[in-house]
Formats: structure tokens, C-alpha cells, sequence
């Protein structure tokens, strides 16, 4: 948590950079913690342990601006510090464009605690932690004689802001995670060494699941053995929920106002068309309470809302701050999405790899990249063959090709079963006639 010493400090900061020439003037005070423990086949691997206190100046002098930041929470150094900064900035291009955002549309308080916070977070021993990760591997070591190497992980953190505008903002955000994961790889068919990997990951200690992440980890990985090509061409594609995020995040990129402003996006002139699929209709859902990505104000403190992004296929806003509003002549609307929730179906991913005649199921994406001007992808796969509604061969070394906005036209079913623990809430996916190369 941030203390009122420290909360007042950062008004002081406001008001020195105000006193000291600039017109405006942004700051944000910050404290952060965290902590990970890597065990390889149940022995320590590497610690880290890191804490951090911070102040960064958003400085706006005589039509130019600066960005400043500093660990040196000290008021005489940052009185030395504030005036270089101002002079510093004093040298910069002008660009009127950079102004702080119109007071309206700040967040104002009032709201209801977000419950991002476990008060527990203190009072978990280190040694509680090192119990955990190790308890991973050994639901593993011995299980199987093909096992080559068991790596477990556990891993904390908070994070407390308090944030002012010289324009009237005033906002303070904490929260906290945990995760723990596991990743095993086994011997193969001749040089051949596959691995697979299970998390869970909770902003309480006490929701986080603790049990059976290296079990299914395993589980994972011993239905890759006999993984191979197969003949390329149009199959339907299923997307389990711990990779589908991975196709959500070239349109949200398109939806940035840097990549609209330089006309890099696959999006632009596009809103209110429709771009996808009637089943393609993602929120951005700010306030969920106790949910990972919820907030009230994004970072420059303009107040967030529930808003449609994309509804039954169709572009329904862009994320546009002031600045690149400013650039572009356009209205601001927020910097960027919270909590995404894409609207889910009825089945889970089992029931909709049974309604599959002809498929591919992902599990794993291997590389590769979507152009962001123009939408064509091409990506690394792992995962099995679909056949008749059954999982039957485990495919490697294969890729799909093609665009997408053709490719999210193409969506035609959502799973019920995605990850709750994230921010981005996507469930299993389903497309028609994608392309696949292999054989």
C-alpha cells in the first residue's frame, strides 16, 4: 500500500513541477513486489526476490513534454531532479498534441472495493512457497520412466499505485497474484524430446488451486509421444482455452490508436462493419469484482465503462487515448482494454471436439506472426487430429496460414470453459476451413 507520507510527497512533486514552469502536470507514485522460486526435478533452481518504490513525472512545459521516472524518493533530489527534468523537456520538439486528458472524463471515486487485494499476501512464509513449488514435482518425479526433466515454479506479487493530474485526477489501485506452474519433458521417439506445461494462478492465496498442475502437465505431455505430419489442407480448427488468446491478440492490437495513427492496422476505417462472424461479440467488462484486469481508470485516469468491442462481428470502438486522439482529430475513448470476455456457447471443449468430423485441435502455438497492416498470419502448431469427434493422431511441426479477418469470419462455435484466472477471458474456439501445411 502506498503510505499518506508518500501520498503526500507525490503532491508535493505535482506542485514543485507546477511552481517550477510547467502548465500541467501527471504523476504517478509506485511501490511493487515479488517473488519466484524455479525448482528443477525438485532441487532449487534460482530465487529472485525484488521490491521497488518509484515515482514517475509526466511533465507538460511550454507546449512540449517529458517523461520522467525515479527510485529516489527523497524531497531534495527530486527537487534537483523535477527542475533537470523541466529543462530537459525544455529541449524537446514541440508536439501539442500531448495534453492531459478533459477533467470529465476522470474517474471521480465512489465505487465499490474492487477486491483486487489479498491481506494474506505479508504473511505467506517463504518457506510455505518453496513447500508449494516442490509439492509440483513431486506429484511427477517416478511417475514415469521417460521423464527427462521436471521444472516447477511459484511466483508472487503486488502492486499499489497512487496516481494525480494537475487538472484534477486522484486515484490509488492495489492488487495482488499468485501462480504456480510445471513443465515436463520426456524421451521421445529417437532424438525427440517432448514437453508440455500446466499453471493455475488466483489473486488470493487462499482460491489458488494448488494441486494436480504437475500431474496434468504430465498428462499433457504423454499424449504428444508419437507426434507427427500430416497432409496438408482445409480442416476445422479448435483452439483450446489456454492458447486462444493468441488469435484474440492481433485484432486488439489492430485496435490501438498507435497502430491506427500510423496506419499499421488490418482495422483501420473499419468501425461499425462487420469483421467477423455473428459469434464474435467481445466485451470489455472493467468492473467485474475481484476479477484480474478490473479497474476503475486506465492510466491516464479516464474512468472506465463496460463497452462492446467487437458485437456479432461487428467493430464497435477503438482504444484511443488523448494523445493519439489529439493526432489523429478524432474523439478520445479509452487507452486500452481491462477485462476482455468473449461471449461464450453451450459446450465445453470436449463437446465441441465431438462435433467435429474433420479437424485439428491447437494445444500449443510455435512460433511464427501476424502482419498488423495487413492481417496475414502464419503460425507453428502443435496439437491432435480430429476425427469423427475423437482426438486420434498427435501432430507437430505443422502451420496455419491465412488472414485474419477471413479467419475470424469463419468462427462458427465458443466454448463455456474459459480461463476465469485471467484477464482475458477466452474460451475454446472454433473455425472452418483453415489452412494447414504439413505433409
Amino acid at each position: 500500500m502506498i503510505s499518506d507520507n508518500n501520498k503526500a510527497l507525490a503532491q508535493w512533486a505535482m506542485d514543485f513541477a507546477l511552481k517550477n514552469g510547467c502548465q500541467a502536470a501527471r504523476v504517478n507514485l509506485y511501490a511493487q513486489s515479488n517473488t519466484s522460486f524455479d525448482l528443477r526435478d525438485a532441487k532449487m533452481d534460482s530465487l529472485q526476490q525484488a521490491s521497488e518504490n518509484g515515482l514517475s513525472l509526466a511533465l507538460y512545459v511550454d507546449g512540449r513534454y517529458g517523461s520522467y521516472s525515479t527510485n529516489r524518493l527523497d524531497k531534495k533530489e527530486l527537487e534537483t531532479f523535477i527542475k533537470n527534468g523541466i529543462e530537459s523537456t525544455r529541449y524537446l520538439a514541440e508536439d501539442l498534441a500531448r495534453v492531459l486528458p478533459d477533467p470529465s472524463r476522470y474517474y471521480k471515486g465512489g465505487q465499490p472495493d474492487l477486491q483486487l487485494s489479498d491481506s494474506k499476501f505479508e504473511s505467506i512464509q517463504p518457506d510455505d512457497k518453496v513447500v508449494l513449488a516442490k509439492s509440483m514435482a513431486d506429484e511427477v518425479m517416478g511417475k514415469d520412466d521417460r521423464i527427462v526433466s521436471v521444472e516447477s515454479s511459484w511466483g508472487d506479487g503486488e502492486y499499489a499505485n497512487y496516481r494525480l493530474a494537475s487538472n484534477g485526477f486522484e486515484g490509488e489501485s492495489h492488487s495482488t497474484w499468485y501462480s504456480m506452474s510445471a513443465s515436463v519433458s520426456i524421451k521421445g521417439e529417437g532424438e525427440a524430446r517432448p514437453a508440455s506445461y500446466w499453471y493455475e494462478s488466483s489473486i488470493y492465496f487462499d482460491k489458488l488451486i494448488k494441486e494436480n498442475i504437475g500431474q496434468k502437465a504430465l498428462e499433457r505431455v504423454l499424449q504428444k509421444l508419437g507426434q507427427k505430419k500430416i497432409k496438408s489442407g482445409k480442416y476445422t480448427m479448435v483452439v483450446d482455452p489456454m492458447n486462444s488468446s493468441r488469435l484474440i491478440s492481433p485484432l486488439m492490437g489492430a485496435l490501438n490508436g498507435s497502430s491506427l495513427q500510423q496506419k499499421n492496422s488490418f482495422l483501420l476505417n473499419k468501425l461499425n462493419e462487420k469483421v467477423g462472424s455473428n459469434k464474435l461479440t467481445l466485451l470489455d467488462e472493467p468492473h467485474l469484482i475481484g476479477a484480474r484486469g478490473a479497474r476503475y481508470f486506465d492510466g491516464e485516469g479516464v474512468a472506465t465503462k463496460r463497452a462492446p468491442i467487437f458485437e456479432n462481428g461487428v467493430l464497435k470502438t477503438y482504444f484511443i487515448d488523448t494523445y493519439y486522439a489529439k493526432k489523429m482529430g478524432v474523439e478520445p475513448t479509452i487507452s486500452g482494454a481491462s477485462l476482455l470476455v468473449l461471449q461464450p456457447g453451450s459446450k465445453n471443449l470436449e463437446g465441441l471436439i465431438g462435433g467435429v468430423r474433420n479437424g485439428i485441435l491447437i494445444t500449443g502455438f510455435n512460433g511464427g506472426n501476424c502482419n498488423g497492416t495487413t492481417g496475414d498470419f502464419s503460425y507453428g502448431i502443435e496439437g491432435f487430429l480430429i476425427e469423427n469427434g475423437r482426438l486420434t493422431t498427435p501432430i507437430y511441426e505443422m502451420n496455419i496460414t491465412g488472414n485474419m479477418l477471413t479467419l475470424w469470419n469463419s468462427l462458427v462455435e465458443t466454448g463455456n470453459d474459459a480461463r476465469l484466472t485471467s484477464s482475458w477471458r477466452i474460451p475454446s474456439l472454433v473455425f472452418e476451413g483453415v489452412d494447414f501445411s504439413g505433409l
